[in-house]
């Protein structure tokens, strides 16, 4: 098992700054990835940005040169750094982790709210 908790999440400007953070704990060796995405209102929920145990960095193309992945191994921790926000950035984001062999995120957080303000 792997138990994720996020925290970072607001309300903030347009044009402002948010860090999110996704602790990690339990079985991490096993895991793979670990991503954000993100689920507004009446929407599916989107992927924002990923990162492996490479530290190999994948982005959406509507956070890329806005948003930052990164990653703490010493302290099993996943950060999102959120540089100049937009409305369409409001959400809630979720951290995932995906465990080596499996396609798919195998383990989320309980989502944090990020509001951006017009």
């Amino acid at each position: 098992q792997v138990q994720l908790v996020e925290s970072g999440g607001g309300l903030v400007q347009a044009g402002g700054s948010l860090r999110l953070s996704c602790a990690a704990s339990g079985s991490i060796f096993r895991v793979n990835e670990m991503g954000w995405y993100r689920q507004a209102p009446g929407k599916q929920r989107e992927l924002v940005a990923t990162i492996n145990d490479d530290s190999r960095t994948n982005y959406a193309d509507s956070v890329k040169g806005r948003f930052t992945i990164s990653r703490d191994n010493a302290k099993d921790t996943v950060y999102l750094q959120m540089n100049n926000l937009k409305p369409e950035d409001t959400a809630v984001y979720y951290c995932g982790a995906r465990l080596l062999g499996w396609g798919v995120y195998n383990y989320w957080g309980q989502g944090t709210q990020v509001t951006v303000s017009s």
